[in-house]
């Protein structure tokens, strides 16, 4: 099958799910013998030119266009402005079968909507939680779903949850909950097949043998909850000086706020802060965690979870997360957006290893068997097949 993927990022630039997500399905389907084709910015791509309108490259066997993203000079470069992508949507639209629209909000998903209705190529749309209008530039969202954001909802020939929570904001927009298929995101299973040995991670960060570490892996951003994490951990590292909690992950805006909070609660020496992790830096801190965890206040899914897991780490997550009804009681401990219930999870975890280790167990079997790429590129592709029946 002929596939068009639209995806505001794409790597090689690493930033948020959306771009890992879109990748990995990308992938999975081009391996799978689909001609696949990405329409996507150069934003933070270091290998753009400046003077380029688009720039072709091979990635993984997939052919990726990057259109010179206008708003790079800009304060809010993720306004995500294309240059180019208007006139090539016009040329090369009839060379598809079906279109992969990911993300909600943006630029790119208007030009596609526009040219797969006046040419009559079917499109799915896989919004990724960017459905609230309760987050951030909350006017700007209202217009955008006036002008364009209902029609591209109504347009699309199904759209794609990764969650029962997600399925209940398509539902609360409007759309059909014949429209609605739940295909969760995934891991590559094959990256966890040889795990590094435990202590890597505390060796190269100078942490004691003996330490237990609380791992929160993820944006620093406020919505991910790493505050109220940082504030649980006060508690308990009052009384046990063999604990240290390690803030990982890329500066979303909120680095600068949570040292602030870190230094006020008194706790910088047992804190380390080690930036964004990745390929086997990544993996060396799931697997010296004796718990992962992820106390956001709002999060569609969680890829970060079942990375965990798939190292056999535990993990500690919010009701707020969308993959909270698979964690409860299998992978780990399901609380409300709460310090007093995040610190007795952490209580109960730390103080009971049998209960951790079990949880690790079974999430490590569970990653693997239902939320592995292969097996989910499958149902995508038995999606594409209704759509372009129709």
């Amino acid at each position: 099958m002929r596939v068009l993927l639209i995806s505001p990022t794409f790597p090689p630039r690493k930033f948020g799910g959306i771009t890992q997500a879109s990748y990995d399905l990308a992938k999975h389907l081009s391996q799978r013998g689909n001609k696949v084709s990405v329409y996507t910015t150069d934003l933070n791509n270091r290998n753009s030119r400046i003077h380029d309108t688009m720039r072709v490259q091979n990635v993984s066997g997939m052919g990726v266009l990057y259109f010179r993203n206008l708003s790079n000079s800009l304060a809010s470069k993720r306004i995500y402005l294309p240059q180019g992508l208007n006139s090539m949507m016009k040329r090369a639209i009839n060379n598809f079968d079906v279109i992969h629209i990911n993300d909600f909000r943006t630029l790119l998903n208007i030009v596609a909507h526009h040219y797969a209705n006046k040419n009559h190529i079917p499109y799915v749309l896989q919004a990724h939680g960017s459905l609230p209008i309760i987050i951030g530039k909350q006017r700007l969202k209202q217009i955008y779903d006036s002008l364009w954001g209902q029609s591209i909802l109504k347009d699309a020939s199904r759209v794609i949850a990764v969650s029962e929570m997600e399925a209940k904001q398509y539902e609360s927009m409007g759309v059909n909950q014949d429209k609605i298929v739940i295909i969760p995101n995934g891991i590559n299973v094959s990256e966890f097949d040889n795990l590094p040995p435990k202590g890597e991670f505390k060796k190269r960060w100078n942490i004691p043998g003996g330490q237990k570490i609380i791992l929160f892996l993820a944006r620093i951003n406020r919505i991910k909850g790493p505050d109220l994490l940082a504030k649980a951990f006060t508690a308990i590292s009052e009384d046990a000086e063999n604990l240290k909690l390690v803030m990982a992950g890329p500066d979303d805006g909120y680095l600068a706020e949570l040292k602030r909070v870190v230094r006020e609660l008194k706790i910088e020496e047992k804190v380390v802060f080690t930036g964004p992790l990745y390929g086997r830096a990544k993996l060396e801190a799931y697997v010296d965690a004796a718990v992962y965890v992820l106390p956001s206040s709002y999060e569609i899914f969680g890829i970060s979870v079942l990375e965990a897991m798939a190292c056999g780490t535990p993990v500690i997550v919010t009701d707020r997360c969308g993959i909270a009804n698979v964690i409860k009681g299998q992978a780990g401990l399901v609380v409300p957006y709460d310090e007093d219930r995040l610190l007795d999870a952490l209580l109960s975890m730390l103080n009971n290893d049998e209960i951790r280790l079990g949880f690790g167990d079974k999430g490590r079997l569970l990653a693997r068997d239902k939320f592995n790429w292969e097996k989910l590129t499958e149902q995508v592709e038995e999606v594409y097949g209704e759509v372009v029946k129709v």
